[in-house]
């Protein structure tokens, strides 16, 4: 939505026609509605109500069901607790700018939208959608519109924007909905780009090695070889208003050529003969930046998504790169921050005066390079599918992961676990005992190798790996019985791997280390349709547990016991889990104001009046008020953690982990569905025995298909799944909601390598 600027004049939020007086949004409580209330016809999920704070901490104190509530143009309603979720003013103002009540509720439950609109501050630099398009803007303004007409009400937050447009600027009004961050500014570290200086006709080109703020203005700090006259460049501060990413050049814009691995054009030699320069994976070689040469080591060789020619990612010996082996949000290879850089081979050139220190690999990598029998690397590292790349690469019959006698645990774990996902890709690279290394090369060069760059690979491999592990002893039966996942990935990460456990529990005053947290419920849960988001608060609250930090992946066992068993009918995935409530240290958020809170009460957990069940966290006033109720008083509560200094004006960030793979079992097979992007129909379900060709000595036939009707059932009211039969459901989205046995979720912000 934008609404175009007709000159109207401004005004802050919560503020009364006709008066200079505000309606204080300190002094109101604000709640969106969730659910219906029968009693109630006008009554809609995804309408934003209010009342006094003093009302509200009266009906507290009572312990009421029903609180007073009010909305735009309504009298008072007395509308159930259950029906309520507590807002901050600040979030209730920006869901009121939204059209409709099914927006409203919309981005209520997806929060992200939400969480990046409150960090936004006028003068930045922001993205504004309009249809399918996002254009780049700067933030002018953030309040109301217009003067409202009633007297008791208040008015919705807009972003007022100034667009950046090719041929000239225009003002709008949009709600956060239509507005993000452009956090990723116009440029990154690492890109191509063109810049110009001093009204110059031609600009030229670079690398940006970094991205400040000098004098409150934005600038890059861009590598160049040389100048317009030739000579000798350097390192050049440019402020980001005259930088061009290479890619979105003018197509009337002729800029000059540094030759610092830029797309200038064709490389010397063709685009397979990677090895006509002499540079091979693990070579020392020179490459030069605006200061001069620098030396570095060949960790990756290959094509680049989007560029021509063949490009080298190198580890270089001092701190004057842009990552650390990755690029574009997929990583080629690892090392150290600030050492990894991409180039043309053709800018490389063999460093002959450096043959002490050839072929050598620093200590920081865990890559040891050799070359197998077709020419390639044997620790070739192919990053995972990209979501745009699923459909061609991954979709079809005879892909994914070919099953054989009884492997359909591990096809779905290494499946789920590697096919769009790095969170666990240290296994590949981490040392191992000599007697592990075959397993491990197995693992990358044999399996998630050609799955990354065929989307196929044959049971024979598998058997390999199964028979690997029957040898070594781990186990006599791999190659034949059926085990479970969670048994056989920890046989590889812990027992053979030794890979360090990425769920840190606290309890009792201790830590404990973990591959996997199997979910148990005590029998005074009231859960009937969960969500794992329920799942998992249940569980650490009834086992009295926090995560003692953010964990790079977290792998969730379903509540059932055995193959038959299960507790639940029906579990609606969390697409993302908020883990900011479980963990032991860290900023939280009061459930009420949304101030910083100080307390936390964990026999309030369960109260009703406090919306569903989940940690309950307060500042002081709040706590005060609502334990001063005869039922809470005896409540025990403690310190929440409060890090030195942290403002009250800052909203504590959250912590969400991502979705990325549900493995289910049903009648003692396994299946797995993979959510590979981000959007609610992104879904892809994997069987390795899909179908079969003959009998005894025929072959199963794997297949991987999209199935998009999953996002149709996650959208559904609550109420109306819970009631929908599984006989009545689609039979892939049936296996997801009613087989689910085990969900894997990454956390976008931990890195891979500790």
């Amino acid at each position: 939505m934008l609404i175009h600027n007709n000159n109207d004049e401004a005004f802050i939020p919560f503020r009364r026609s006709g008066s200079t007086s505000k309606m204080d949004p300190k002094q109101y409580m604000f709640f969106i509605i969730t659910e219906r209330d029968e009693r109630i016809p006008s009554l809609h999920p995804g309408q934003i109500c209010y009342l006094k704070e003093d009302q509200y901490l009266r009906k507290v104190e009572q312990d009421s069901k029903v609180l007073p509530v009010k909305w735009l143009g309504s009298k008072e309603y007395e509308v159930q607790v259950d029906c309520l979720h507590p807002l901050s003013p600040v979030d209730a103002a920006f869901l009121q700018a939204l059209d409709t009540e099914e927006e409203r509720l919309d981005a209520f439950l997806k929060k992200s939208a939400l969480e990046a609109a409150a960090g936004l501050k006028e003068g930045a630099h922001v993205y504004v959608k309009d249809m399918e398009t996002w254009h780049l803007g700067v933030l002018l303004y953030i309040g109301s519109r217009n003067r409202m007409v009633a007297t008791d009400c208040f008015c919705g937050t807009f972003f007022r924007i100034e667009l950046q447009l090719q041929a000239k600027t225009e003002e709008v009004w949009v709600p956060f909905t239509c507005v993000k961050p452009a956090s990723e500014a116009p440029v990154q570290a690492g890109d191509r780009v063109v810049f110009f200086q001093n009204n110059e006709k031609h600009g030229r080109r670079g690398m940006v090695m970094d991205l400040q703020e000098e004098n409150g203005e934005p600038v890059a700090y861009i590598s160049t070889d040389m100048n317009d006259q030739g000579e000798k460049g350097g390192t050049i501060t440019v402020p980001l208003g005259f930088v061009l990413k290479e890619e979105n050049l003018p197509s009337d814009v002729e800029p000059m050529d540094t030759g610092i691995g830029m797309d200038t054009g064709a490389d010397t030699g063709p685009a397979n003969s990677r090895f006509d320069y002499g540079i091979n994976v693990n070579s020392r070689v020179r490459v030069g930046l605006g200061k001069g040469p620098v030396q570095g080591t060949v960790r990756w060789i290959g094509h680049l998504p989007g560029t021509d020619g063949i490009r080298v990612g190198l580890e270089l010996d001092q701190k004057v790169g842009v990552g650390d082996g990755k690029l574009n949000g997929i990583r080629y290879f690892l090392c150290p921050p600030r050492q990894g850089l991409f180039v043309k081979m053709s800018s490389c050139s063999l460093d002959i005066h450096d043959s002490g220190t050839r072929g050598k690999v620093p200590a920081y990598s865990t890559k040891q390079y050799t070359l197998d029998c077709d020419g390639r690397p044997e620790s070739e590292n192919v990053p995972p599918i990209n979501s745009e790349d699923v459909k061609q690469l991954l979709v079809g019959r005879m892909k994914g992961i070919q099953g054989h006698c009884n492997s359909c645990y591990m096809d779905a774990a290494l499946f789920s676990l590697f096919s769009c996902s790095s969170v666990l890709d240290s296994l590949l690279f981490k040392p191992a005992e000599p007697k592990d290394k075959p397993i491990q090369r197995t693992l990358l060069r044999d399996i998630v190798n050609p799955l990354r760059r065929e989307g196929y690979v044959e049971a024979g491999s598998v058997m390999k790996l199964r028979k690997q592990l029957q040898e070594s002893g781990y186990c006599a039966t791999f190659t034949t019985d059926e085990k479970d996942p969670e048994e056989f990935l920890s046989l590889i990460m812990n027992k053979i791997l030794s890979l360090e456990p990425p769920i840190k529990l606290c309890t009792g005053g201790s830590v404990q280390s973990s591959f996997c947290y199997q979910i148990f419920l005590d029998e005074t849960h009231n859960l009937i349709l969960p969500t794992v988001q329920q799942l998992i608060e249940q569980s650490f609250y009834s086992s009295h547990l926090k995560l003692a930090e953010v964990p790079s992946c977290l792998i969730l066992q379903m509540p059932r016991f055995g193959k038959n068993f299960k507790m639940f009918q029906k579990i609606i995935p969390s697409l993302e889990l908020d883990i900011t409530g479980l963990l032991s240290e860290g900023p939280q958020q009061c459930l009420l104001c949304g101030r910083l809170a100080s307390e936390e009460c964990v026999e309030c957990f369960k109260d009703s009046a406090f919306s569903r069940n989940c940690f309950k966290y307060y500042c002081q006033t709040c706590s005060t008020q609502v334990h001063s109720h005869p039922s809470r008083r005896s409540h025990i509560r403690s310190p929440s953690f409060v890090p030195e200094g942290w403002s009250q004006a800052i909203a504590p960030p959250r912590d969400a982990m991502e979705l990325f793979a549900v493995l289910c079992i049903d009648t003692s097979h396994y299946v797995s569905f993979l959510k590979y992007g981000p959007g609610t129909t992104d879904w892809a379900f994997f069987d390795s025995m899909s179908d079969r060709v003959g009998d005894v000595d025929g072959y199963n036939i794997p297949e991987v298909r999209l199935c998009p009707e999953v996002g149709r059932y996650l959208e559904m009211p609550v109420t109306e799944l819970a009631y929908l039969q599984p006989r009545d459901m689609d039979e892939v989205a049936k296996r997801l909601l009613c087989d689910a046995y085990m969900y894997l979720y990454q956390s976008p912000s931990v890195s891979l390598y500790h």
